[in-house]
């Protein structure tokens, strides 16, 4: 059974609160759960520790059990120093898909272009002609 730690949405609406529970990943997002190990309420300033609210010996014992938690519980996790979270980057993902294409078409021609070139300063190295691609 794949179990996940992840957050369960609760409030009312255009109110979210949040509850960190541990489920079974085929379960439906506000449905069934296994435990609830804290809350999170997204309203509140950042700088209120009431914002979130975690039992760190439930979430370590979960981990150690091997539950996988979300990318947002991950981050909650590697603020508290149970989990340490690898940085994203993705530079490309404010390009446009069309400008992205076309950039990618100019690096396959750019290599092919290189390797060609390589080809022909070899085969003027060893005095033959170059080799049939």
């Amino acid at each position: 059974m794949p179990v996940v730690i992840r957050m369960s949405r609760a409030g009312t609406k255009k109110r979210p609160f949040y509850h960190v529970v541990v489920a079974d990943s085929r379960a439906p997002r506000d449905g069934r759960f296994i435990e609830r190990l804290g809350y999170f309420n997204p309203l509140l300033p950042k700088d209120k520790t009431e914002r979130l609210k975690l039992d760190l010996d439930k979430v370590k014992a979960w981990l150690a059990k091997g539950a996988l938690p979300t990318d947002r519980v991950l981050r909650f996790l590697d603020e508290a120093g149970v989990m340490k979270r690898e940085k994203r980057n993705n530079p490309l993902r404010a390009v446009p898909r069309k400008e992205r294409k076309a950039q990618a078409e100019e690096a396959v021609k750019a290599a092919a272009a290189a390797k060609s070139a390589a080809a022909a300063k070899s085969a003027a190295a060893t005095g033959g002609t170059p080799p049939a691609s």
